[in-house]
């Protein structure tokens, strides 16, 4: 059904209803709320500093909910700020983004749980591209495969190419109830634990917090340790009372939600870049005339180009503050024992399709 006009009510039925669903928004530390809630601010005015201001909406106004895990000040938060901003400047209001970050809609297996479901409570989101792995997505799997991206520009040279798009096509081809509008970046993701490590033999017999990926379930084991599936949203407390040892994020997400606390060791084996995508729900692209699908397809090359611009300088920015809070942060020389221990989950996770992550190698 086309939702007409903003509801004051939306985001607060939206939340009751997950609530009565089991799903409540993560306990977070004082300090990542408050620098959020600052953040936040602050990203609205960098977001919108090449977008046109909003004019007075010329017919029937559409409002997407879009769910983000992360806190508004991340490098991805700050992408959806800027995609939210772009939509509704150049719909000229017709389209309104209710952005709801730092997980109050629930984990990414809850909102691709409700979107590919036609739960109907969340129309896009922002995603970890290897989250459609367990859902079919096969091609999405080589993009989060260890040491495939060797720097950014190997990474951007494929998010910006043809072969991407067969990619973001790939969940609508396989009739999974999602669309891939844009790819983004937040950096390449390195472990964390709450004792001190020292090199790749530190994670023997660790418990390594991970997300139901058989690709990140077997980096794990690789190394040595053992994957625990445990929800981005539990993960804090999950850290703080033991539950696991470890984890992995980009460097901006550790500190965003305050992970430092618990965990202070990052060790910068950069095993995967932390390829990202937005994605829409069916059922709310047929809602869109032509040209409102191709004002959403527009904006998102609009903040993609600005995902490229903020993110490395936002994770030196991070890291360097990091170093300066003393975070212990590990160097990796040599990533030749990282490559062997892992090049098992990479042979068995591209069966069927070598040729086709032969062309993304190939892409560097």
């Amino acid at each position: 059904m086309k939702r007409k006009s903003i509801m004051t009510f939306l985001t607060v039925g939206t939340v009751l209803a997950l609530t009565g669903c089991g799903v409540k928004a993560p306990d977070a530390p004082t300090e990542t709320t408050t620098a959020a809630t600052t953040a936040e601010a602050a990203v609205e005015d960098t977001a919108t500093d090449d977008v046109a201001e909003v004019e007075e909406p010329a017919g029937d106004v559409i409002t997407f909910v879009m769910a983000e895990v992360n806190p508004p000040d991340t490098i991805v938060g700050m992408t959806d700020t800027k995609f939210k901003e772009e939509v509704e400047a150049r719909s000229k209001g017709t389209i309104k983004i209710d952005l709801q970050a730092s997980g109050v809609l629930g984990a990414e297996k809850d909102v691709l749980d409700n979107m590919m479901g036609g739960g109907g409570t969340v129309d896009i989101s922002r995603i970890s591209a290897f989250s459609l792995t367990p859902y079919g997505a096969e091609k999405s799997k080589l993009l989060s495969l260890p040491y495939t991206f060797v720097s950014r520009d190997h990474y951007w040279n494929f998010a910006t190419s043809d072969l991407a798009n067969e990619f973001l096509s790939e969940p609508a081809d396989n009739k999974l109830g999602v669309r891939g509008i844009f790819y983004g970046e937040e950096g390449f993701r390195h472990f964390f634990t709450k004792d001190e490590i020292t090199d790749i033999s530190s994670f023997s017999g660790m418990k390594l917090r991970v997300s139901e990926d058989p690709v990140m379930e077997g980096l794990a084991k690789g190394l040595g340790a053992s994957p625990t599936v445990i929800p981005f949203t539990d993960l804090y407390s999950s850290l703080q009372t033991g539950v696991v040892d470890g984890a992995e994020q980009p460097i901006a997400n550790y500190k965003s939600n305050a992970f430092p606390e618990v965990a202070p060791y990052m060790i910068l084996d950069g095993h995967t870049i932390g390829a990202t995508e937005i994605i829409i729900t069916d059922e709310a692209w047929n809602e869109l005339t032509e040209e409102q699908q191709q004002i959403i397809v527009e904006a998102g090359k609009a903040a993609q180009d600005y995902n490229r611009e903020i993110s490395a300088q936002k994770e030196n920015e991070v890291l360097e503050e990091l170093k300066k809070d003393g975070v212990n942060i590990i160097e990796v020389s040599d990533l030749t024992p990282w490559q062997d221990a892992v090049k098992s989950v990479i042979d068995e996770n591209i069966k069927g399709q070598e040729d086709l992550y032969k062309k993304i190698t190939d892409m560097q």
